[in-house]
């Protein structure tokens, strides 16, 4: 088995997947074109060639119009599983969607929702992938918004819906996590487990990853990578176990690394820290979860020592059920033995 072989079987789980972004191309410009939804391009290699973030989301954001019925979140939600599955032995994933940018739209939260639920529980009884639901405050909305999709998720309890997130940006392109505390305050009075972008941009610090962490009482961090900046904090997010969402591909995209040795996340895994590999936007920034596991295996340089701690890391820093995750650990594991001795003989041979 050759190690790129190896990279594609490997049981995998996403954790930071905006779902909205797993529409095919053509599923996308298609809705568009007849539902009269204006995209920059109707040509794949151009709609997606940009690189800085707010030029991205322009793209995201006009990816929004082009639902009409429950029946179309179905349908995004199934097909992303299919193809997912197909690519490279995507197990479990947890998604986060902004209901809020389908409110002019004329969809509820529990349209968008519920909607979602029967897709992916349709692909789940087809495929066994197991998922989760974070609904998201859109930072480019104010804080009566996110204090109101909070008290949303609360009134219209799912199993499925596993938590709150925070992403896109303010009106001025910062993170400003912090602006969204008394929507996270609320969110632990109701018991919901809670993650945010931060430490992504050009401009965040370290400092600014370990702020969220403790003030807004964060479950995950989704990026992160400035923390590599200080050599303290990242010391701290070491002993803390901090799980980090990292998304390789998008960091090329959005802030120019190369996908290589000197890559942040490769500091990040050098350093011990808990990082889980996930698409962010997978046909936008043109990726699979499967790549993004060779941006890293390949690209950075680790072997499969490294590869099976993401693997069971992100296990652990699922939103899922304990019951859930014993079968995870259980059946990875029985996985990555397998496919550990097929590396090894392939290699003496």
């Amino acid at each position: 088995m050759e190690y790129r072989d190896y990279l594609r079987l490997v049981p995998k789980i996403e954790l930071h997947c905006h779902i909205v972004s797993t529409i095919r191309a053509e599923r996308l410009i298609g809705w568009a074109n007849e539902r009269g939804v204006e995209l920059p391009s109707d040509d794949p290699d151009t709609l997606f060639d940009y690189d800085n973030i707010v030029d991205f989301l322009k793209v995201f954001n006009a990816a929004h119009e082009v639902f009409r019925t429950r029946d179309d979140f179905a349908t995004l939600a199934y097909e992303g599983v299919a193809d997912a599955v197909a690519d490279g032995n995507l197990c479990y994933r947890e998604y986060f969607i902004n209901p809020d940018n389908f409110a002019h739209l004329g969809f509820s939260y529990v349209d968008v929702i519920d909607g979602l639920i029967e897709g992916l529980r349709r692909a789940e009884e087809e495929w066994g992938v197991g998922f989760g639901i974070i609904p998201a405050i859109n930072r480019g909305f104010d804080l009566d918004t996110a204090l109101a999709l909070v008290e949303s998720i609360a009134a219209n309890p799912r199993p499925e819906v596993v938590g709150l997130g925070q992403d896109d940006l303010r009106a001025d392109a910062h993170e400003s996590p912090l602006d969204w505390q008394a929507a996270y305050d609320r969110a632990h009075e109701l018991g919901i487990r809670v993650s945010a972008h931060v430490g992504e941009l050009p401009n965040s610090q370290a400092a600014d990853v370990i702020e969220a962490w403790n003030v807004l009482k964060l479950d995950r961090v989704d990026h992160g990578y400035h923390i590599v900046d200080d050599e303290a904090l990242v010391a701290e997010a070491r002993d803390r176990r901090i799980p980090f969402t990292c998304t390789p591909r998008s960091t090329k995209f959005l802030s120019g690394w190369p996908l290589d040795e000197k890559h942040p996340i490769a500091d990040m895994l050098r350093a011990g820290l808990t990082v889980t590999l996930a698409t962010d936007d997978q046909v936008f920034f043109r990726t699979t979860l499967r790549e993004e596991f060779e941006h890293v295996g390949l690209g950075m340089g680790f072997g499969p020592d490294t590869i099976e701690r993401i693997v069971l890391d992100s296990v652990e820093a699922t939103w899922a059920q304990e019951p859930a995750k014993a079968r995870m650990r259980r059946d990875f594991r029985r996985q990555l033995l397998s496919l550990r001795t097929a590396l090894v003989s392939s290699s003496e041979a």
